[in-house]
């Protein structure tokens, strides 16, 4: 198989889910709820009646279990294909057209701030201090990333292959460095290493980092082949590698798949990192 080009830009990146927001939508994972009872025990406090902002709230995934949970919820979001996604499906819940490096909200106005999947997505040194000026005293910063469980050998191996695909430009699917580690390049890193180099990550740049404290989530979601393939194809990295070498690759790992799994259904197991830092 053909190496393709390094990857484009963050930037590139960042904004390439704007072209494929439907699909992103139809197959990308949720949340367990035990993820949501996590962030409460982490932060103290509940979900319910609470004031949450989601930032890079994307086509609501995190936004629409936030307000099953009871709380009382406005997203953020940037790109204007995922914005109008969220739009069509869930006219009833505000949405602001912004970033998490300059938040379009009001000072001291929410109890919880939450990234799911996004925070990556932001500086740092400009965003930590937003997500604070907006924050109440006592109100808590919650970032969270669903991560492919490497314990589990066939998921082990399909990021091996991602990686050596991608290998002129050292990124995992999700369209991060492997430095800054939920997969190698050898596909070792442990669920703890991993949790903890992405944790001493997540406020890099920042001068006086937050108390902050961590947790993991194990859940798992069976799907066919073809969910899972698609899922694979909402990653920024393949969105910005274009139709025919996204095509190419998912075509063999689809043969690869079904020889594995005759049955066509696979479960994709996740380990969600979740980082909660309280605003004093």
């Amino acid at each position: 198989m053909t190496t393709p080009p390094p990857s484009s830009s963050h930037t590139t990146r960042a904004h390439s889910f704007n072209t494929a927001a439907a699909q992103y939508a139809a197959n990308r994972p949720s949340y367990p709820p035990a993820l949501f009872t996590t962030i409460e025990d982490l932060a103290d406090r509940p979900l319910k009646g609470a004031k949450v902002i989601d930032v890079g709230a994307g086509t609501g995934i995190a936004t629409t279990l936030l307000h099953a949970r009871g709380a009382d919820v406005i997203a953020v979001e940037p790109g204007e294909g995922m914005a109008a996604e969220f739009r069509r499906t869930l006219p009833d819940i505000p949405l602001v057209r912004g970033t998490g490096d300059a938040l379009p909200l009001a000072t001291a106005s929410a109890d919880f701030l939450t990234y799911a999947q996004s925070w990556h997505w932001t500086t740092p040194a400009h965003s930590l201090p937003e997500a604070f000026r907006v924050l109440r005293p006592g109100g808590a910063l919650a970032l969270w990333w669903n991560t492919d469980a490497l314990d589990i050998p066939w998921i082990a191996a399909q990021a091996q292959r991602i990686e050596r695909y991608f290998e002129g430009a050292h990124l995992t699917k999700q369209g991060i460095a492997t430095g800054q580690g939920i997969a190698t390049e050898q596909g070792a890193a442990t669920k703890q290493s991993a949790a903890e180099l992405r944790t001493e990550r997540a406020f890099q740049g920042v001068p006086e980092p937050p108390l902050h404290t961590h947790r993991t989530v194990r859940w798992s979601r069976r799907v066919p082949v073809d969910t899972h393939l698609a899922n694979i194809g909402s990653h920024s990295i393949f969105l910005v590698l274009g139709k025919e070498g996204t095509e190419a690759f998912l075509a063999e790992e689809r043969a690869r798949l079904l020889e594995a799994f005759p049955d066509g259904q696979v479960e994709e197991v996740y380990d969600v990192l979740v980082i909660v830092a309280t605003r004093s």
